[in-house]
């Protein structure tokens, strides 16, 4: 085996050293601003760590004294997350069967083409059909025509990464289940899907992580706590005349905490989609 110099053991250790520091650096001070109270974000010079940690914002996003902050916080945590997980399940129900068909037939490929060329267009150009679509079939806010929204973005997207996946398994695997007597779904069910896991899970993060993030539908489709997500809710902690950037913080770090589990239980999956089709030496 080919031995590293020190030199170069070090040097990677302090490119990764500072690539976690630029990543981590403004998670940890969002969380500094979060604990720090009003006087300590407004003092000059600025103050890197408060003298006493103040943790009654995160009390107050959890109260759930009807009409309050921590109300409505709550309310659009729990209609993030449902819309969110129904997009993702919908998105990915429907890519397995077209990337896996798109995958196998490569003169339709041009479809795909197409629905991915949608992304091009920005999304102010199809909020007015939407709009309209959602009004007529009586879905303006409300979670579940936030869903449907939110699955046009998301089919493409988890449609193209699926048939990336399939396209790394073997046609000849399937070919031979189907000559020992095994149908179409038989072999799709005991051999592709459980070879394709690893890119299914990361297709399914990179939906939710996409769906709960979004904002401008959310903004224009949502006008009350029925429906409305978590990223409108934290606009609106900033939309008076004098903001709390604490409580605007804390709600950050409350915000990016159901990713960050979600992408730590999938951890695995997603290391392997995202390396699955790497040669091996």
């Amino acid at each position: 085996m080919e031995r590293r110099s020190p030199i170069f053991t070090v040097f990677i250790y302090v490119a990764a050293l500072l690539l976690a520091a630029v990543i981590l650096a403004p998670i940890l001070w969002l969380f500094v601003m979060s604990i720090s109270p009003a006087a300590d974000l407004a003092a000059k010079p600025l103050r890197w760590w408060p003298q006493t940690a103040d943790f009654s914002r995160y009390r107050l996003l959890f109260s759930t004294i009807e009409n309050s902050t921590g109300a409505a916080f709550t309310s659009s945590l729990r209609n993030s997350i449902e819309i969110a997980a129904m997009a993702t399940i919908a998105a990915i129900a429907l890519a397995i069967p077209a990337g896996w068909a798109v995958s196998r037939t490569p003169s339709v490929g041009w479809s795909l083409s197409m629905v991915i060329g949608t992304y091009m267009l920005p999304p102010v150009a199809l909020a007015v059909p939407l709009y309209m679509g959602l009004a007529y079939l009586g879905m303006l806010n409300n979670v579940f025509g936030l869903a449907l929204v939110y699955l046009t973005i998301l089919a493409p997207f988890t449609t193209w990464l699926m048939k990336s996946g399939f396209d790394s398994i073997p046609k000849e695997i399937e070919s031979a289940a189907m000559i020992d007597g095994a149908g179409l779904f038989q072999t799709l069910k005991i051999i592709t899907l459980p070879l394709a896991m690893p890119v299914i899970a990361t297709s399914a993060l990179f939906a939710f992580l996409l769906a709960w993030d979004e904002f401008f539908y959310a903004l224009l489709f949502t006008s009350d706590q029925r429906a409305k997500t978590l990223t409108v809710a934290i606009a609106d902690l900033a939309g008076g005349r004098v903001s709390d950037y604490g409580l605007i913080a804390t709600a950050g770090v409350l915000a990016a905490l159901p990713p960050v589990l979600v992408g730590l239980v999938m951890q695995r999956a997603l290391i392997s989609g995202l390396t699955s089709g790497g040669v091996k030496g």
